[in-house]
């Protein structure tokens, strides 16, 4: 039987943690289905990337790593505001799926109640490994390239990444 797993998050950006998740699951998956949370939102230093930039940026991180990429669907689900559809909502966007993984609490709890297995994601290096510090280095000009891959730190800069941060980091603290 072939197992298809799940796996939500904002990737704002994908990084090596990320990274390391997506192989994990894949050791105990045939597929994954990996799925952009808040698609709907950028342009804020909380969100700074689309959608369709956050899938770009997993897919060459994928490529970059030679990771099958028949085996991993990628999909932008948006936030709908409703714990209770929440689910269903998703399932409405993706392909089926057999089991979740995730560490985030109201993910898990969701899921659960909704009758789906959820397993833990093993944590690497999540002091260093984690998208808001990746972002505040961004904003103070420190090295953050290193956090993830290569693949995605050129296409941050392609797309002039940072100065959208620095920008819209500046916007926030004048409101």
């Amino acid at each position: 039987m072939t197992t298809r797993a799940l796996y939500v998050g904002r990737f704002q950006p994908f990084h090596k943690g990320h990274l390391e998740v997506v192989k994990h699951v894949l050791k105990h998956a045939d597929d994954l289905v990996l799925v952009i949370g808040s698609a709907q939102y950028s342009h804020t230093s909380y969100n700074p990337f689309t959608a369709g930039e956050r899938l770009v940026m997993i897919r060459r991180a994928l490529m970059e790593c030679e990771i099958d990429e028949s085996k991993v669907w990628i999909v932008p689900v948006p936030d709908i505001h409703l714990h209770m559809l929440w689910v269903s909502a998703v399932e409405g966007y993706v392909p089926k799926f057999e089991v979740v993984y995730s560490n985030e609490p109201l993910t898990r709890r969701l899921f659960v109640e909704a009758g789906y297995p959820v397993k833990n994601v093993p944590f690497f290096e999540r002091k260093i490994y984690s998208s808001t510090l990746i972002r505040e280095k961004m904003n103070k000009g420190e090295t953050w390239e290193t956090l993830v891959p290569k693949s995605v730190a050129e296409f941050i800069k392609e797309i002039k990444g940072i100065d959208r941060l620095k920008e819209l980091s500046l916007k926030d603290n004048e409101t």
